[in-house]
């Protein structure tokens, strides 16, 4: 039994295949944007394949609320039906995901070479854990235990408020207000939200995220204090993550942006606002945090997920 596995995020897909043991084999990655749909991108996909390895199974992670067969994508202009998807790509069975729902999935599976420890705190072993991770937009899922293995919780965190934490980024999100009507954490806390953040912190045209991070690399100072910032603002809206699930057995930072600035992520105040909770200070010190750093973590997460379907049929 073989699985298409896709992680269809808002600006790129990564595809694979996995069998019943839970490898991850075939990888590519596609832009997006060179495409009209996803149909027309996972068709390519399998139609690089050689005929007798096409899966006839797919289980797929959406940068996207999963509410039925009806998807609308948040942060590219896609909709699908996924009972026409999966005709359309003559498959006998689709599983859809979040994305962070499968990248939930995948935090059991990582080794410690696929992970960063940040700060102090200790992952205890089934216990809840959580993630989330700035990219295109802000995923947020936790992992549950439970008496058949793990359960990943999917939600739409990413766009709960974002609460300041002194004057300037009261001052920031009050701009942000007055511009857009609320502050999502997403709205800073992502790829247009860190050129959105630079922007209005240093009275700046829009530059774009990537740009923002090369200049940081290169020790341009705004471009330096804006990251400072993103990372700090994290950690607060990762303490609030911990603090709601009792996530005793690790927060997990994912994405795409946070893990091309490791090291300045490591040495920044990111750990320093997490546990900053007053009472619950000590509560969050406990908690570690990690930077996942494994290549094609939402995939692993799918691969876990297929294995699961394979063994609860059985």
């Amino acid at each position: 039994m073989s699985f298409l596995l896709a992680d269809i995020g808002g600006t790129n897909t990564r595809c694979a295949v996995t069998h019943s043991e839970g490898k991850v084999e075939k990888i590519q990655s596609f832009r997006n944007s060179e495409f009209s749909n996803p149909e027309t991108l996972l068709g390519t996909y399998l139609h690089s394949l050689a005929v007798g390895q096409r899966p006839d199974q797919a289980m797929l992670a959406v940068a996207a609320p999963i509410r039925g067969d009806a998807v609308n994508m948040i942060n590219i202009d896609w909709q699908f039906s996924v009972r026409s998807l999966q005709n359309q790509l003559s498959l006998q069975r689709l599983h859809l995901l979040n994305d962070f729902e499968a990248l939930a999935r995948a935090l059991p599976e990582f080794n410690d070479d696929d992970l960063l420890k940040i700060g102090a705190g200790a992952a205890e072993t089934d216990k809840p854990k959580a993630v989330l991770g700035p990219g295109t937009g802000l995923g947020v899922a936790a992992l549950i235990p439970v008496s058949s293995g793990w359960q990943a919780i999917s939600g739409e965190g990413g766009h709960v408020s974002l609460p300041p934490a002194n004057q300037e980024e009261a001052r920031i999100i009050l701009r942000v207000q007055e511009q857009y009507g609320h502050c999502s954490a997403e709205r800073l806390l992502s790829g247009p939200g860190l050129s959105l953040l630079h922007s209005i912190s240093h009275e700046s045209e829009i530059v774009p995220a990537e740009e923002i991070g090369r200049l940081a690399m290169q020790g341009d100072r705004q471009a330096n204090a804006s990251l400072e910032l993103f990372f700090q603002l994290l950690g607060s809206v990762a303490a609030n993550l911990a603090l709601t699930f009792g996530a005793f057995g690790g927060i997990y930072i994912g994405g795409g942006i946070i893990p091309k600035h490791a090291d300045q992520f490591a040495k920044s105040g990111f750990r320093e606002r997490f546990e900053a909770k007053g009472r619950y200070g000590d509560y969050l010190r406990s908690i570690a945090t990690y930077l996942i750093v494994a290549d094609y973590p939402t995939l692993t997460g799918l691969a876990a997920c297929a294995r699961d379907s394979v063994s609860t049929s059985n």
